[in-house]
């Protein structure tokens, strides 16, 4: 496993980091899951990541029970907080005070740990003023249940935006999480350059674009039992990649990956992480072979004549409008 600095932070993450958006607490059983993160952590994983909102609170918890036992100052744990959670009330939602605060201390309790080595926003809260929210994240801070913050899906402006308040109130704010893929680009024009200027990483989430990058979708061909695209948690995201003319374009990826001694899937991963800015790419799996497999993305360097190869061959069908950051 490689590792990379989080931002301008002392922050070390893995490149490789396991998040169980979807799986625990939903897809899969707890026995698999542990599994899994034990696979991750038997390939140098040390990066983790979940949110509150994941199975409803669930997921935190699951992942708190796998990873009980391990050494805490070998991990970094994130989380997230925006979503609503519970019952549904006016404040178990949004970046208000409140409901950060709440939310903090519920993530700590499930995952079993006394602190938070990053804690983000999991959207921009266009109904709450930003100085309250990033106030309330200083607090965690100075209290020691965070040590660094960051944001999912913010676009350049809420990041230039929140790094000043950072700046001003002596916060490490360090990340933004947002989706990047070979065929989901939105962040390179303006997000990317206003977090460099911000000394910001991206963790990206989906590299694989859930699953549609690993060429198990064909075209003309129903999405296979168990995949994705056949749960209705996760399908919403996925559908918009399910286009027979794309998936065909896909498919010819197969030549690339092999020219690379890759894995349709480790050469998707290796991509992103290809770019500079990105810190560590978000991995899940639902069977440990999945991450053992994704894993040797880790170090990877891709040729620059390769990287242009796979321009051409997705050229038509790689979303690159800015605007199209948030509504992921």
């Amino acid at each position: 496993m490689e590792f990379r600095r989080l931002g301008r932070s002392g922050l070390s993450v893995s490149e490789i980091s396991y998040g169980n958006w979807i799986t625990h607490g939903s897809q899969v059983e707890e026995e698999q899951a542990h599994a899994c993160v034990r696979a991750a952590l038997d390939a140098g994983i040390t990066t983790f990541d979940t949110a509150d909102v994941y199975a409803n609170t669930a997921a935190e918890s699951v992942l708190g029970r796998a990873l009980a036992g391990q050494r805490r100052e070998s991990l970094e744990i994130f989380t997230k907080v925006f979503w609503p959670t519970g019952p549904g009330g006016p404040n178990d939602k949004g970046l208000g005070r409140k409901h950060i605060m709440e939310a903090a201390h519920g993530s700590l309790k499930r995952l079993g740990t006394d602190y938070l080595d990053l804690y983000q926003a999991h959207r921009f809260d266009t109904t709450v003023p930003l100085e309250e929210t990033m106030l309330a994240f200083a607090d965690l801070v100075r209290q020691g249940k965070v040590l660094y913050i960051g944001v999912s899906e913010w676009n350049a402006e809420q990041i230039s935006r929140g790094a000043a308040l950072a700046r001003e109130l002596h916060v490490p704010f360090v990340s933004n999480q947002p989706q990047y893929s070979m065929l989901w680009r939105v962040i390179e024009s303006q997000v990317v350059p206003a977090s460099e200027r911000e000394g910001i990483s991206q963790i990206v989430w989906s590299p694989i674009a859930q699953g549609v990058l690993t060429g198990k979708y064909q075209p003309g061909a129903a999405p296979p039992a168990g995949s994705r695209a056949t749960d209705e948690r996760g399908g919403g995201f996925v559908s918009r990649f399910l286009r027979d003319d794309l998936l065909t374009a896909v498919q010819n990826l197969r030549p690339l990956a092999a020219e690379a001694g890759l894995s349709m899937a480790q050469l998707a991963v290796a991509w992103v992480l290809q770019n500079p800015n990105v810190a560590s790419a978000i991995i899940g799996a639902t069977r440990p072979e999945q991450v053992e497999e994704n894993v040797k993305a880790a170090g990877v360097t891709l040729e620059p004549e390769l990287l242009k190869k796979i321009d051409e061959v997705l050229d038509g069908f790689v979303e690159t409008d800015p605007r199209r950051t948030a509504v992921a």
